[in-house]
């Protein structure tokens, strides 16, 4: 098929799922654009790699401390727009960090972190980036109706990603294609930049779409559910093909761990308020299998992959040898700046700018105490979920799914970070709001049509 008419099939697919989404009449407000364009651009390209790739060099030139201008100014809009919607719907901040104080002391030691940076300025930047992701949560919560925004969101990146990845990779090589730098074949990476980038926005894509498949599927039998149904299995299989086509073996995995948890805490004998007591056999058991069988090893020659990890192994021994204050680290996202990064990069000629382990980027950056903030925030956003769950919010289910994903991702490699995709889903998962708690309700069916009479942005409540 020419690439041309590829495109305009590809296209006139995308619109009619809008289409299609804006009939519905979702109970949601404009304001989930907000979130919505700031998880598109953190899961696709950001701006000026968009605009590099449309008109050459209009993007703006940039480095790994600074960053470039266009993007800069892109973040830091979105991050003011967020912050006016919260502003107009009122929100108690207050309310909102004592219903999170983990993830609020984990966030002040973040920026206490930046004193002792060799890199202030930039990590001050950096710090105020982040703050995007629990803004941009805080938008989907404070929607009329939470679930329905959360649901709206993840889907509509969805309509985008999925569908124009499949596009560059058959029909676009030259825009979906990087070098690789082991040898070998060149990895695919969709409509993002980096192979492991697009198999971390499916794994997203891909445990939302099974949970809402399950969901729907409890819904009044009526021509809607049968199509959403139909919806939910056409994107489960492209998100599989692209999956298969990128090779990321470590979001590949992670997601078949979720999709194993969601369909685990369905089954009708399992007790929900053992989870915990699940997990930590579970967790036992796996301890006892590497112990006597080397399962690690096992699935990591199943995966295909080398006893290092593509050299992953080999970063994580060097970092270690790097001077920084063990208990500080080296100041927030800043370890892998200035002479630390060139003392790395001689050892290594692909030039890594992370840990490939969240846990050791988070040692690296904030010490000992960031890392122990951010394990507690992990537990914490456990019993989160399992509140939640308990509570018959089915969103509690995906809750857990993911955080047992993210953990298991975090382990090569390092989503703890800056504007990656899966950190920012976290933080929906991670975060209390008390608005959605107040809504929050077990789902039961589709919604075709808008409630009415209820608080959203300004007032008015459309799609």
């Amino acid at each position: 098929m020419p690439p041309l008419l590829a495109s305009v099939l590809v296209l006139g697919f995308v619109v009619w799922l809008f289409r299609r989404d804006f009939r519905e009449r979702p109970n949601v407000t404009r304001a989930l654009w907000i979130p919505t364009l700031w998880l598109l651009l953190i899961g696709s390209r950001t701006v000026a790699q968009w605009l590099e790739l449309i008109g050459g060099g209009l993007g703006g030139g940039g480095s790994n401390e600074e960053g470039t201008p266009v993007d800069a100014v892109a973040f830091f809009l979105l991050i003011l727009a967020g912050a006016h919607v919260l502003y107009q719907r009122r929100i108690n901040l207050a309310e909102i960090m004592a219903h999170n104080r983990w993830l609020t002391i984990f966030l002040i030691y973040c920026f206490l972190a930046i004193f002792w940076s060799d890199f202030q300025f930039v990590a001050f930047k950096r710090w105020i980036k982040i703050l995007g992701h629990p803004i941009m949560t805080l938008v989907v919560f404070t929607e009329p109706d939470p679930e329905e925004a959360v649901t709206r969101l993840i889907k509509r990146c969805a309509y985008i990603i999925v569908p124009i990845s499949i596009l560059f990779i058959k029909y676009f090589p030259e825009w979906s294609h990087e070098d690789n730098p082991f040898g070998g074949p060149a990895g695919l990476t969709g409509i993002t930049l980096d192979k492991n980038m697009m198999g971390s926005v499916c794994l997203i894509l891909g445990l939302f779409y099974f949970w809402h498949w399950l969901k729907t599927r409890q819904a009044e039998k009526t021509r809607e559910r049968r199509q959403e149904l139909f919806l939910c299995v056409v994107f489960l299989g492209m998100i599989g093909w692209l999956l298969n086509s990128v090779h990321s073996s470590t979001s590949t995995v992670s997601l078949l761990v979720g999709v194993a948890l969601i369909l685990f805490l369905g089954l009708p004998f399992v007790d929900r308020r053992r989870i915990g007591t699940y997990l930590l056999v579970g967790g036992l058991a796996f301890g006892l299998a590497e112990m006597l069988f080397g399962i690690i090893d096992l699935v990591i020659n199943l995966l295909g992959k080398d006893p290092t990890l593509t050299d992953r192994t080999k970063v994580w021994k060097l970092v270690l040898e790097v001077q920084t204050n063990p208990l500080l680290g080296a100041g927030f996202e800043s370890f892998w700046l200035g002479d630390r990064r060139e003392q790395i990069w001689r050892h290594f000629w692909w030039h890594p700018i992370q840990a490939h382990n969240g846990y050791l980027e988070t040692y690296l950056s904030l010490g000992l105490i960031g890392l122990a903030l951010m394990l507690a925030l992990i537990v914490a956003t456990f019993f989160k979920g399992r509140r939640a769950l308990l509570s018959g919010d089915e969103f509690g289910r995906f809750r857990l799914a993911f955080l047992a994903a993210f953990v298991l991702y975090n382990w090569t490699e390092a989503a703890f970070k800056a504007t990656h995709p899966v950190w920012f889903v976290f933080y929906m998962i991670a975060i209390d709001c008390p608005m959605y708690a107040a809504t929050a309700a077990p789902a039961t069916g589709l919604k075709t049509e808008a409630t009415t009479g209820r608080a959203g942005f300004e007032g008015e409540i459309v799609a």
